[in-house]
């Protein structure tokens, strides 16, 4: 007799990212997945309990996708970020759906996010001190520069994963770099020294 596939957690969440990859958060629900897969509903229940389990799950998974995608050590801290930030915007055009339930409100799930969070993550104070280092800034500057790229990167991207305006991949990072360089300079680093 032939023993059955055995449906695990793993096999789920990739579907349902896929789902939410290609047809946005709402169209997940228990039974939509199941014919996703091509199982009944029993082994989702068995893995997540109900919804609100699998919920919490994927939004976990989805991160941790979209956090793989950002994780690079360039030449320098500069690189790095500009790296960081090209993932992102690839997300915003390519990924909308994925954009929109980890950046916006489509994810109860999503952590806190303020701009204090944002510049105290061990990640981030980490890659503000070699920023602050590479181009010679104290970190509160650097500090500045990078909040402020942020901020300025995730207003394009949101704007182009809600379709309220359209720009290419290419078009989106001119605008992010020229803000940086600018956010730079505000910063006191002279335009010569600005990393291409």
């Amino acid at each position: 007799m032939a023993r059955k596939v055995q449906i695990t957690k793993d096999i789920i969440l990739k579907a349902a990212l896929d789902m939410l990859i290609r047809d946005g958060f709402s169209s997940i629900n228990i039974k939509t997945l199941a014919k996703e897969i091509g199982c009944s509903t029993q082994p989702i229940v068995w893995h997540f309990d109900n919804m609100e389990g699998l919920r919490t799950a994927l939004a976990e998974y989805a991160r941790t996708y979209a956090n793989n995608k950002m994780r690079l050590t360039g030449k320098n801290a500069v690189e790095t970020f500009a790296y960081i930030g090209k993932a992102y915007v690839e997300i915003a055009v390519n990924e909308p759906n994925l954009f929109r339930f980890l950046y916006l409100e489509e994810n109860k799930y999503k952590s806190a996010n303020n701009f204090e969070a944002m510049i105290t993550s061990r990640n981030n104070a980490e890659l503000i001190r070699k920023i602050a280092d590479y181009l010679g800034l104290p970190e509160k500057k650097a500090g500045r520069y990078l909040q402020n790229t942020i901020i300025y990167a995730h207003g394009i991207a949101t704007l182009v994963a809600t379709n309220v305006i359209t720009a290419s991949q290419e078009e989106m990072m001119i605008m992010i770099n020229r803000a940086a360089d600018a956010f730079l300079m505000q910063e006191g680093v002279p335009a010569d020294r600005i990393p291409r």
